[in-house]
Parts: structure tokens; sequence; C-alpha cells
């Protein structure tokens, strides 16, 4: 049963931590090891042990991915066509160029925008592996310019490879995919094995092994964030329809026992609504195991006595995903500084962001959207600047560059420039 509170009990409604405990943490580093140490004999290890399938051989061949093209069938490739898009033209825009300038007289500084070199996308496996995830993470690396995107997901016990997930790295432009989950797969992408290559950034969530590996390796690889669990935060009022409101909820509520989906209304009939219609809604979905658990325990109604009330809530919580379901949506957009992305109306369901739109899927949890973005072209590429002085213009600054290393009592860095500007015997 949904639980309902008070805004004075919002501690109660919580956050996930993202700190792992400690067995967890020692068995992730005890994996890295094994992977750095033994290569692709320990991911091969670790792929029969967890996944329940020998390898052979870890990278997907071509002869696979057209079988997968097939097997996906014309509607859903359809489908995939159509929102990648959809997710392309959005992300064209995010494309950033860099700049140069002349503050002075001898003086050019400038920014390059350079793209990674090669990353790699986790893709999780399990019982709802997640194409659409292939398209959000491939898309905007091949509008940066990455020069080689990989993809590592676990396979099935046969072998396999979910059709969909294959059907999508081709449509979006992944270069090769790779038959390896959990930590192994983070640790092979981090440090490269014979089979597996290196790449300088993962992208991509998973289970709780995978974010504790992504942490672990952060450092030697750069990664996208750490992804806790999916969550939802919807804010109506009275005139909204509680079926809706209820199955929005619901959808965040399937992906996982520990996933988080809370109500924040003005109005206390609406809030016993909702919670009658997903009792009755649980009923009818195939997860209703998962969903009912992650309602039983993380789901939350909070009621407030206003909807600017509810705004304030929903920016100290800064959900994941944010439904403004109100009337003149629009209106209220600004009253929003925390969350992930914002689904406004009655008729902009999270779903329609998850697949199809065009904004990014891949979104900051746990409450970091206070502080960090949806993945988007920026996580794939780098920035690095540059500097060119002439001789006039080093000596109409040197004084003060000099000034400035004395006083941090680094003596050699104003020397470097004393010798230029005062001549090499001073």
């Amino acid at each position: 049963m949904i639980k309902i509170l008070k805004p004075g009990d919002l501690t109660a409604a919580g956050r996930s931590v993202l700190a792992a405990p400690p067995e967890l943490t020692a068995a992730v580093a005890e994996i890295i090891e094994n992977v750095i140490k033994r290569g692709d004999a320990a991911v091969r290890e670790y792929t029969e042990k967890w996944d329940g399938c020998a390898i052979n051989s870890f990278e997907v061949t071509a002869d696979e991915i057209d079988c997968a093209m097939e097997a996906a069938g014309p509607e859903f490739i359809g489908i995939m066509q159509r929102a990648s898009r959809n997710i392309e033209n959005f992300h064209r825009n995010q494309i950033r160029q860099g700049f140069i300038m002349s503050p002075g007289s001898g003086v050019v500084l400038g920014q390059r925008i350079l793209p990674l070199g090669r990353v790699g996308v986790y893709i999780p496996g399990g019982t709802a592996p997640l194409a659409s995830c292939v398209l959000m993470s491939c898309i905007p690396a091949r509008l940066a310019g990455v020069g080689e995107i990989i993809i590592s997901t676990p396979p099935a016990k046969n072998g396999s490879v979910d059709p969909g997930v294959l059907a999508a790295a081709k449509i979006a432009g992944a270069d090769r995919v790779f038959k390896a989950g959990g930590a192994q797969a983070i640790a092979a992408m981090a440090f490269g094995t014979e089979t597996i290559p290196r790449v300088d950034k993962i992208t991509g969530a998973g289970n709780s092994y995978v974010a504790e590996a992504k942490r672990q390796v952060f450092g030697a690889v750069g990664i996208d964030m750490i992804a806790g669990p999916s969550d939802i935060l919807v804010i109506a009022d009275g005139n909204a329809d509680p079926r809706l409101v209820a199955a929005d909820m619901l959808s965040q509520c399937e992906h996982g026992a520990d996933s988080i989906a809370v109500l924040i209304t003005d109005s206390e009939t609406l809030a016993g609504n909702v919670s009658a219609q997903i009792e009755t809604q649980l009923k009818q979905l195939p997860r209703e195991g998962i969903a009912r658990r992650s309602v039983d325990t993380h789901g939350k109604i909070i009621i407030t006595a206003s909807i600017d009330e509810a705004f304030q809530i929903s920016n100290e919580l800064a959900p994941e995903h944010l439904e403004i379901f109100l009337d003149e949506p629009f209106s209220h957009l600004d009253k929003v500084s925390n969350a992930g992305s914002v689904f406004l109306g009655k008729h902009t369901p999270e779903a329609v962001g998850d697949y199809f739109a065009g904004p990014n899927n891949t979104l900051p949890t746990s409450g970091t959207a206070r502080f960090s973005s949806p993945l988007s072209v920026d996580d794939f590429v780098k920035k690095s600047s540059f500097t060119y002085y002439t001789a006039d213009a080093l000596a109409k600054d040197g004084a003060d560059i000099i000034g400035f290393a004395e006083k941090e009592a680094l003596m050699a860095h104003g020397q470097s420039v004393q010798k230029r500007v005062r001549g090499e015997n001073e």
C-alpha cells in the first residue's frame, strides 16, 4: 500500500543512498583486479558463473546482427528508426563549436572541442533489455564524432543477445558489440582485455555491481554518472485524472523493486483516489510483483497546502523524472530548479521521453539532479584550451605574472617569465 504523508513527514520520503555496502565494494574490487590480471579468462569465468553461459567468442558477429534485424521485425525496426530521428534531431542542437579570441595585441586564446576516441556503452540484460538506452547513448556519441563506439551487454544462457538491442546498435551506429555483463564488463572496458578494447569513457546503467564497478574504475576511465534506482515525481491538483496519475507512477515502479514513485498534490481527494487506482492497476501488470514491492517500500503521496509548496518539495527531492500534471504547465516551469527531465501537461507521460520524443532517457537519479544533467553530446567530447603570446605581449603582462608567482612562493614559475622578459642573464 502506498504511503500518504504530510510535508512534515518529508524525511520519510527519503532518497536512495549511493554508497555501496562494504561487502559489495570488496566483491567488485576483487572482480576488477581479477579482470586486470587475467583478462578474457576472468570475464569468461564470471560470464559462465553469473549468466550461465559458456562464451567462446565475446564479440557479436555481423551475421548475428543481421539475424537480429530480421528477428526484431519490420514494425519494431520502423519504430526505432523513427525514434532515432527524433533523438538525433534533439541532440544535434547540443553540438558545440570551439572558439578563438584575441583579447589584446599579440595574444591569441581559444578552446577546442574534441571527440573522445573510444566509448563503451553498457546495456543491461535481464527481464527487460533496454534497446532504447542503446539509441540514447550511441546517437549522441556518434553526433559528437567519437572514433569508436562499443557496446557490452550480458548474453542469455544460450549465448545470444536480445535482438532488439542488436538491432538498435546497428540503427544507432555502434561499431562493435560484446557479450559481457556485470562488473566484469565494466572492468574489461576500463582496462582492456585481449578481446575487449579499453575505452576512454563508460556510459549506461546497470545493477548495483555495475554501479559500484563504475565508481571504482573512475579515474582510470571517465563515466557518465552513478545511476541509482529510477524515480518519478508527479505534481498534480484536484483536476487531475487519478487513473492517469497512477499509471504514470507505476510506469517507474515496474523498473525494479527499488524504484521510487512520488505524487505531490494539494488535494486529499486526489491522493485517496490515486492510492486506490494504484492498487487496482497493480493487479493488471505482468510485472506486478516487482511493481508492488516498489510501491510498498518506496511509494509516497505527499499532501501539501498549495501547489507552490509542491514545487518547493520537488526541488528538494530533485527527481529524475518530473511530471507537471497541471493545466497551463508552462506557467509552472520556471518554478523547477532541480529535475533530470520535465514532462509538461496531462498528455505527456514519462514514457514519451523514455522511448520517442528525443530528449535523453539517461538521467541523474537519487537527487543528483541538484548538480548533474542528462546524458548529452557534451558527455562524449573533451575541451582543450590553447594560448599564444608574442614577445611584446609577454613583456606587457610579465610583471603581473611574476608578481602572482612570487605571491604563491613558486619562484621557478616567475623565473620562466622573467628570463624571457628581462633577459637571459638577469
